[in-house]
């Protein structure tokens, strides 16, 4: 696009590409590969000297549509579309290092992410080394030789602890390392980590890109220099995006503003309602003035998100994960599920279900105990989700 237009703009019309029957609708491309004219043109395709289509593991116009309006969306020069969130790491990761590398990673990341670190990559040569989210000095500490990535998810899941982007930035470049942030809790309509000094975006497009938890995928994002690998390790290991998944996204990203304004009014005025509750120990949203990242959220961040997390009081005999499981079991509206992202809202109990494959220890260092809450709120009425959380 020639102008420069508001991200709500970017959102319905960036990326988008017509064929010759002029459809007002992005055309969704389901077939496995492309007819060349000569063979010297399927020549020219295969050795990157002239641009097209070859084969839909590696380029598909849904897939680059979807692909150009999340990168003008983050503000990236290139998006790598993948078939899930994990293959979004896997792909980042198994691009950019190799066996004796090392990475700083946050202990405040998602449990299945700590197990790709720490039982696959780690098997494959890969040094990991997990430190405190919030503390700078943490992550300088831990430099190596050997760094070549920061990994952060920001606010986290399922804490919403909130780093400084531009502090670990600043870190990581003095080291030649590259600040890798999962924008996956806000999206680009909240926050845009590539213009506070992260190198690459990771987004699990399965949660609020889609928006109404119908398919997986994934996208790695940043400059051209640093995608040329991710997109080589993509071509060649098939972590790639369906072209139909890829239309179903493209559908989600032109209402992800509005969606992501609404998720977040309600998630406030839940949070705020939350906290005056006498069987709730503690609330984390990061658009409450108690939480311990409150400012820095708010300078990062347009809105607080969606997501609210909350420690249960337990009752006389229960214990902690009682407590909570027979809060989430009273609910009839909210969905018992770990996704996110979605129009309904949804509730789990992160040490049971999310973080349930790391170990007690690990839980307890992230600060994820046995009576922590998570609803990823939703669009019903913010008083019907109040009505359905029987204290």
């Amino acid at each position: 696009m020639t102008k420069k237009y508001h991200p709500e703009t970017l959102s319905v019309r960036a990326g988008s590409e017509l064929t010759e029957f002029g459809e007002n609708s992005e055309a969704l491309f389901l077939n496995s590969s492309f007819r060349f004219k000569s063979a010297g043109q399927a020549a020219a395709r295969f050795g990157g000297t002239e641009p097209g289509n070859i084969y839909s593991r590696f380029t598909n116009p849904t897939v680059t549509m979807f692909q150009n309006k999340l990168a003008a969306l983050e503000g990236a020069e290139q998006c790598v579309a993948t078939s899930t969130g994990m293959s979004a790491i896997l792909a980042c990761v198994m691009a950019l290092c190799g066996a004796g590398d090392h990475v700083v990673a946050s202990r405040s990341i998602f449990g299945t992410s700590v197990q790709l670190f720490s039982n696959i990559l780690a098997r494959w040569g890969l040094q990991v080394t997990f430190v405190s989210l919030t503390n700078p000095a943490e992550w300088q500490a831990a430099v190596t030789p050997r760094t070549k990535l920061f990994f952060v998810e920001t606010p986290s899941n399922p804490l919403t602890e909130v780093c400084d982007i531009q502090a670990l930035a600043d870190i990581a470049h003095k080291v030649g390392a590259h600040l890798v942030v999962d924008n996956c809790f806000c999206t680009p309509a909240i926050q845009k980590p590539l213009e506070i000094g992260a190198d690459i975006v990771i987004h699990s497009a399965t949660k609020y890109i889609d928006g109404q938890g119908r398919c997986l995928g994934g996208a790695v994002l940043g400059s051209k220099v640093l995608m040329e690998p991710v997109y080589g390790f993509l071509r060649t290991a098939g972590v790639t995006m369906s072209a139909f998944n890829a239309w179903v996204f493209l559908k989600g990203l032109e209402t992800l503003h509005v969606r992501m304004d609404a998720h977040a009014k309600r998630a406030l005025e839940l949070a705020t309602w939350l906290e005056k509750q006498s069987q709730v120990a503690r609330v984390y949203y990061p658009g409450l003035s108690s939480h311990p990242q409150h400012k820095l959220a708010m300078q990062q961040q347009s809105n607080g998100g969606g997501i609210v997390s909350f420690e249960v009081k337990p009752k006389a005999g229960q214990t902690q994960q009682q407590a909570a499981w027979a809060l989430i079991d009273a609910t009839e509206l909210i969905s018992i599920t770990a996704n996110l992202g979605d129009a309904k809202s949804t509730i789990t109990h992160p040490a049971t279900t999310t973080h349930s494959r790391i170990t007690p220890e690990a839980r307890a260092e992230a600060g994820i105990k046995d009576n922590l809450v998570r609803i990823a709120v939703g669009l019903e009425h913010v008083d019907d989700l109040k009505a359905d959380l029987r204290f």
